[in-house]
């Protein structure tokens, strides 16, 4: 639209089809185009001069001019001239006097890339002000009538409708009851599928059946993860999948407009699959907990922000993909929770079973995780460690189990206290500990359990300000699997809804 080279009466065709596409004033178009010439020619000639734009209505020749004011001393040379001077540019007019103005000619500009952009903006925002106070005036007097149009789409419940000239929204309560609850046709282009949709498409060897698409996670617009296998171990499944020179991916990034995507080779072995997923990182280790559907994932401090990425994104899309929610740890991190669980582990045993801090790190060390593990135990097993006699093992079995039935009868009368209901207590699956910390959080009938979900029982991840956030569960330290959880929870469900 602001070329050097666009012909007047061009100009004036523009300014003709942009007021007849908006219903607005041609002269609030002009004015617009004044206003952004005006700014392009302040960033060519100075911001310190006074410039004004004229735009003739007829022939449609642009006149850029610098604006005096006639003074009789001259303290700002931008913007003020003495009479002298004025009367010796402008010739003609012989009636000059201090207080008139004086235009300057300036030369014609050749607008650059910025300039001609900043124009643009300049217009637009003037023609979609315009554009607004139209639909204002046209639709402030039909306050009170019938209108008519098409329903172009619903959101959050609102009707969105297509009146001609602009939309109108029908709001949620403003509907009558039961209307619109015919059939409906949702579409997406953010659906994880979408993208395998198009893979399908792009790449014949995912048509025919040779190649499979294993799992797919998106954030839509930004960023894609999708596993692929190839039945034929001849055929490379990523390699495909890219295409010569990167030819079929790049259809798809471009249908997508410009959202990345990592395409993984899918294999059996987790691990491994967890760290093709957090690709660029480089992963040390991975100790997988499959009934809880966790991964810890260790690293070195200079792989952290690799793995986790901006906001979080890397990990999360990778925790879709594999369909387990992923912590990351730093090297450090790990051996700092180890000992900190070693250290929680060997106080628990020296504190229950009243043996010297040693004897407690003996047998944590050796894998007797807690008094239970040692209650159940054999004899025989214990004593095949190291400076542990077959009278020691019995002692610390019976003193294993003694304190077991004393934490069985401290917790009944802890139920009792709390005013545990006799439904929830008696719900199969549920222990005694489980029931003290959930009274803890008051919850004490069966229906409130029922009403949970499992992730408030064993934990889980949530997003909050763009970052993963862990939330704790209410038996988190019970380590439920997401299974046993949902088991307990239906359990309750059955019996509460009855």
């Amino acid at each position: 639209m602001l070329n050097r080279g666009l012909d007047k009466v061009e100009l004036l065709r523009i300014v003709e089809a942009v007021a007849n596409e908006k219903s607005i004033d041609k002269e609030i178009v002009l004015e617009s185009m004044e206003s952004a010439i005006q700014k392009a020619a302040l960033t060519k000639f100075g911001t310190e001069n006074n410039i004004r734009v004229l735009i003739d209505r007829l022939s449609g020749e642009i006149k850029i001019q610098k604006v005096l004011d006639i003074v009789e001393n001259v303290e700002d040379t931008s913007k003020e001239i003495i009479l002298s001077e004025a009367q010796s540019i402008d010739t003609k007019n012989k009636d000059l006097k201090i207080g008139d103005q004086i235009f300057e000619d300036l030369p014609q500009i050749d607008f650059g890339r910025i300039a001609a952009q900043s124009a643009k903006q300049v217009i637009s925002l003037r023609v979609k002000e315009a554009e607004k106070n139209r639909q204002y005036e046209d639709f402030i007097e039909k306050q009170g009538q019938i209108l008519s149009g098409i329903i172009k789409r619903l959101e959050y419940g609102n009707v969105i409708m297509d009146l001609g000239k602009a939309e109108g929204v029908i709001k949620k309560d403003e509907l009558i009851p039961k209307e619109l609850k015919g059939h409906q046709i949702f579409l997406s282009r953010a659906h994880p599928q979408f993208l395998a949709k198009l893979f399908f498409q792009e790449v014949p060897e995912i048509y025919e059946g040779t190649i499979e698409i294993k799992a797919v996670a998106r954030d839509p617009g930004s960023r894609a993860k999708i596993c692929v296998s190839s039945s034929e171990s001849s055929i490379d499944p990523v390699g495909a999948c890219v295409g010569m020179r990167g030819s079929r991916v790049q259809t798809i990034v471009n249908e997508l407009h410009g959202e990345k995507i990592d395409i993984i080779k899918w294999t059996e072995d987790l691990p491994t699959l967890i760290s093709e997923s957090l690709s660029p990182a480089d992963i040390q280790k991975v100790l997988i907990d499959k009934d809880n559907k966790r991964i810890d994932v260790i690293l070195t401090e200079e792989n952290l922000s690799k793995a986790i990425g901006r906001r979080g994104q890397n990990v999360r899309l990778a925790s879709k993909l594999t369909n387990y929610e992923i912590d990351i740890l730093t090297d450090q991190e790990d051996s700092d929770r180890r000992q900190a669980e070693f250290k929680e582990r060997t106080e628990n045993l020296v504190k229950s079973l009243e043996v010297d801090e040693t004897l407690g790190q003996l047998l944590v060390s050796e894998g007797m995780q807690g008094i239970e593990e040692i209650a159940q135990s054999d004899p025989e097993d214990i004593t095949k460690i190291e400076g542990i006699d077959e009278g020691t093992a019995n002692e610390l079995i019976n003193r294993s189990k003694e304190n077991l039935v004393k934490e069985k009868e401290e917790i009944s009368k802890r139920l009792t206290e709390l005013g545990m209901e006799d439904t929830l207590v008696n719900l199969k699956g549920i222990t005694q500990g489980m029931l003290v910390l959930l009274g803890q959080r008051n919850i004490k009938k069966l229906i409130d359990f029922a009403d949970l979900s499992s992730d408030e029982l064993i934990g889980g991840f949530d997003e909050i300000k763009g970052k993963k956030v862990r939330i704790e569960g209410y038996l988190e330290e019970f380590t439920l699997s997401r299974e046993e959880a949902d088991q307990l929870i239906m359990a309750a469900r059955e019996i509460a809804y009855k």
